[in-house]
């Protein structure tokens, strides 16, 4: 049986778990979760994931949440297939480990409060963005930015040579960035930019992006 994502397809988590299933060529089925009516705060999704949040993952009889959980078993389960996204090497893995820590308590933080006030606030809530804060917060996605540009004048991806899941975690908010004026964050960057270009541009995402356009 394929995989099953428990998800709105919106959702910049689930995207990372469609991206991921996407670059290993796995077949999965996507069960529509309706948060605007709170499925997600309610049985069955809730003894998918007790916290209530999207996505949830079954495969077989393994059920997980969390999309950086679910991203790496992706990865590690189905290895020999489609982009391999991790290293078996201990030394490379563990540099793209760093970075994909860095994305989960540095980059995530900042710019979802970037996603929420440019992006959901006005489209979802009828609501202005509270420019004070994308200023401060666009301030801070800014400074985080500068040390991937150090980094990415050294290689072409995060975790070294090869895009791996380092890389793919930005996939969804760097997405939405696009289309707000935190979009200059990144071109004003010229190694971020170039990055950013090039994983945006992967068959695999542009397929994620498509699954929304499909729906």
């Amino acid at each position: 049986m394929a995989p099953k994502v428990h998800a709105a397809l919106y959702s910049t988590a689930a995207m990372r778990a469609f991206a991921t299933l996407h670059e290993k060529n796995v077949e999965f089925e996507v069960v529509p979760i309706d948060m605007r009516a709170g499925e997600h705060k309610k049985e069955p999704f809730l003894s998918l994931n007790p916290f209530g949040k999207v996505p949830a993952f079954e495969d077989g009889d393994l059920k997980l949440f969390e999309s950086r959980a679910i991203t790496a078993y992706v990865a590690y389960e189905y290895h020999g297939k489609g982009t391999e996204l991790v290293y078996h090497d201990t030394k490379k893995m563990a540099t793209v480990s760093v970075w994909i820590e860095v994305e989960a308590h540095h980059f995530d933080p900042v710019v979802s409060k970037l996603v929420t006030e440019q992006l959901v606030k006005p489209m979802l809530r009828g609501l202005e963005p509270d420019s004070a804060v994308v200023e401060e917060n666009q301030k801070k996605l800014g400074e985080v930015l500068d040390v991937y540009e150090a980094r990415l004048s050294k290689s072409k991806y995060l975790g070294g040579d090869e895009f791996t899941l380092a890389d793919l975690h930005h996939l969804p908010a760097i997405h939405y960035m696009m289309g707000t004026s935190t979009k200059k964050v990144f071109e004003t960057r010229p190694h971020v930019s170039a990055w950013a270009k090039d994983i945006l541009a992967r068959p695999a995402w542009i397929k994620t992006v498509a699954m929304q356009k499909q729906a």
